[in-house]
C-alpha cells in the first residue's frame, strides 16, 4: 500500500512535467474538444508509468547500499570475507554471469538480497546476523538463491512489469474518470461534468482500485521468481543445502525485520504470511511452501 500512496503522491509533480514533454515528443494532449485522444493518453501513461520503474531500475544499488548501510567489500580484510568473495565469484561463474559486487550490511537478522540494472553490474549482500548464525554450506546456498534471481534477470523483469502496469493503471483510471464526466454530462444536456477537481478526484479513486489490483499482480510473479530462485540455488548449491537454509530462515522469522521497504521484494525472506490478504498481496511465497517446493523437485529427480 506504501508503493500505492508514494505513486499518487507524485502523480501531481508528473502531471505538471506532462505536457512540456508530450510536447516536445510533438503528442498533443489527450484531452480535447473532441473528446480524449486514446493514442496520445496511452503514449502520456507509458512515459511516465515506466519512468518511475526504470529510474528506480538504475539507481537501484545506490539506493541499496544507502538504505541498508551496506559495506562493499573491495579488498577483503579476514578469511569470513575472503570466502565470501571467492564463494559469490564461483557461483557467478557457474551460473555464466559476471561476478557481482558484494557487501554486507549490519542487520541482525538473517538475510540477503540482490539488486542491479542488469545481470552483469549487480550487488549481492548478505546480513551480518546471516553470516554469523549460519554455516558455510547454508550461506552458500543463500548466495546462490541471490545469483539466481541475478543470473534470471528478475530486478529487470520486475521493473518492466511495474512500468508497464503502472500505465495501464494511468490510463484505464483516466479512462474511467472522462467516461464518468460524459455520463454526467449526458444527464445535463451537457451542463453538468465533473469539473478539473472532480475529475481528478476520479483519477485518484479509479487509481487506488486499479493500483491494488496491479500490486497483486506484482506481488504473484515475485512469488513466483522466489521459487525459481530457490531452484537455481538448489542447483548450484544443492538441494540439501537451500532447504536447510531455508529452513534456518524459518526459525528467525519472529525477529524483527530490518530490511527496508523498498528492498524486501529482492530480500531472501520477508517472514511468514498468514490471513488471506497478505499471502495475496506478499513478495514472498511462505517459507513452508518454498522448503516442500524444494523436497518435491528432489524428490522427482
Amino acid at each position: 500500500m506504501m508503493r500505492i500512496l508514494l505513486f499518487l503522491g507524485t502523480n501531481l509533480a508528473v502531471i505538471v512535467v506532462a505536457s512540456i514533454t508530450l510536447r516536445l515528443l510533438g503528442v498533443e494532449g489527450y484531452l480535447t474538444e473532441q473528446g480524449m485522444n486514446f493514442n496520445a493518453l496511452l503514449i502520456f501513461c507509458f512515459i511516465f508509468g515506466m519512468a518511475g520503474s526504470m529510474v528506480s531500475l538504475f539507481i537501484s544499488k545506490w539506493m541499496a547500499k544507502r538504505s541498508t548501510g551496506t559495506v562493499i567489500i573491495e579488498s577483503p580484510s579476514n578469511s569470513t570475507e575472503k570466502w565470501l568473495v571467492d564463494t559469490v565469484a564461483e557461483l557467478a561463474r557457474d551460473a555464466g554471469i559476471k561476478t557481482p559486487e558484494v557487501g554486507i550490511f549490519p542487520a541482525q537478522q538473517s538475510n540477503a538480497f540482490a539488486t542491479g540494472w542488469n545481470k552483469d553490474d549487480a550487488l549481492v549482500a548478505v546480513s551480518a546476523g546471516l553470516l554469523n548464525r549460519m554455516r558455510p554450506e547454508e550461506v552458500r546456498a543463500v548466495l546462490a538463491h541471490e545469483i539466481g534471481h541475478v543470473a534470471n534477470g528478475d530486478m529487470v523483469t520486475l521493473a518492466l512489469i511495474q512500468g508497464v502496469l503502472n500505465t495501464f493503471v494511468m490510463f484505464f483510471a483516466r479512462v474511467v474518470a472522462h467516461l464518468v464526466d460524459g455520463f454526467l454530462k449526458s444527464r445535463s444536456d451537457g451542463e453538468g461534468g465533473l469539473g478539473f477537481m472532480g475529475y481528478f478526484a476520479v483519477v485518484i479513486v479509479a487509481e487506488i482500485v486499479f493500483g491494488v489490483i496491479a500490486s497483486a499482480i506484482v506481488a504473484w510473479f515475485s512469488r513466483f521468481r522466489e521459487y525459481r530462485a530457490d531452484s537455481a540455488g538448489a542447483h548450484l548449491a544443492g538441494s540439501g543445502a537451500m532447504i536447510n537454509a531455508l529452513a534456518r530462515l524459518k526459525a528467525e522469522t519472529e525477529m524483527p525485520d530490518q530490511m527496508p521497504d523498498t528492498l524486501r521484494a529482492m530480500a531472501i525472506t520477508k517472514g511468514q504470511t498468514r490471513s488471506l490478504m497478505e499471502r495475496l498481496f506478499a513478495s514472498h511465497p511462505p517459507l513452508d511452501d518454498r522448503i516442500r517446493a524444494l523436497k518435491e523437485a528432489a524428490y522427482r529427480q
